[in-house]
């Protein structure tokens, strides 16, 4: 089976023991490593491999071809995307009319930032540029934007670039909501057995979390040069109660937040039934 998803701690990590052969009855899976904004484009394309990881926020383009699996995603509290700056900043009008990066149009923290620059940036922002995730903070540093919009462990790394938070969207939303922030989603084709992926889904996460050392060298392997400790933090942060099973809590979020998009006319306007 051919799978998609990113070399990020929280997706190895989850996907370790169904990838090297650990779990009784799943196929063996021919992995992609990919960043966030290819597998939002191959969806929507309807490309790329059967299984993949996209952002919550590009789950309206591909319903009609892919299943949203309960399991194996990101989604949760205190996790969600951050604005730096270079400079110490203070207020939301410090971005009016300035040129901020983020790592894709479709992904749900863009998404986020759309709703929140909405409702608290004057006039709106300027131009909006494209880079992958991992190029935004230098590219901030350097001076070449005014802002940048950073997910996964940039949480964690962004003051060693000597950067300022603006503001946490995940703080933004959970107050404004009290939900938890729908980051990433795993989809599966319609064609295929989805009881049977959840189940193999589900039987990896909880290998990770009973035998949590025996992934550490395949999690650095594609750590992009991360230490141990923030790559254990990335995993702590990001693999919880929803990576086992969305719930009624986590559904609630997604709704929310699709609902709210395709409301605002950021996203095309879809079945909401066709998330469960």
């Amino acid at each position: 089976m051919k799978i998609a998803f990113s070399p990020c701690p929280n997706d190895t990590f989850v996907f370790h023991a169904w990838v090297h052969g650990f779990i009784p009855g799943a196929p063996k899976l021919d992995v992609t490593y990919a960043d966030i904004d290819i597998t939002n484009n191959w969806a929507a394309e309807g490309k790329g491999p059967e299984v993949q990881k996209i952002s919550y926020a590009a789950l309206p383009w591909v319903l009609s071809e892919y299943a949203l699996i309960p399991c194996g995603g990101a989604l949760g509290r205190g996790c969600g995307p951050l604005v730096l700056t270079k400079e110490a900043q203070t207020g939301s009008k410090a971005i009016s009319g300035k040129k901020v990066a983020v790592p894709s149009e479709r992904s749900t923290a863009y998404l986020l930032f759309r709703l929140w620059a909405a409702q608290n940036v004057p006039g709106g922002v300027g131009e909006i540029v494209v880079m992958p995730f991992h190029e935004i903070m230098p590219a901030v540093q350097a001076g070449d934007i005014d802002a940048g919009l950073v997910i996964h462990e940039a949480r964690f790394t962004y003051r060693q670039y000597g950067l300022n938070l603006l503001t946490d969207l995940g703080n933004w939303w959970e107050e404004d909501t009290g939900l938890p922030i729908p980051l990433g989603a795993i989809i599966a084709h319609r064609s295929l057995d989805l009881e049977a992926i959840t189940t193999w889904i589900r039987a990896s996460v909880e290998y990770a979390w009973a035998h949590p050392e025996v992934s550490k060298s395949y999690i650095m392997e594609h750590a992009q040069e991360l230490s141990h400790d923030v790559a254990k933090s990335h995993i702590d942060l990001y693999v919880n109660e929803f990576t086992l099973d969305l719930g009624d809590d986590g559904y609630a979020a997604i709704e929310a937040l699709l609902g709210r998009a395709a409301e605002e006319g950021l996203v095309p306007k879809f079945d909401m039934g066709a998330l469960r």
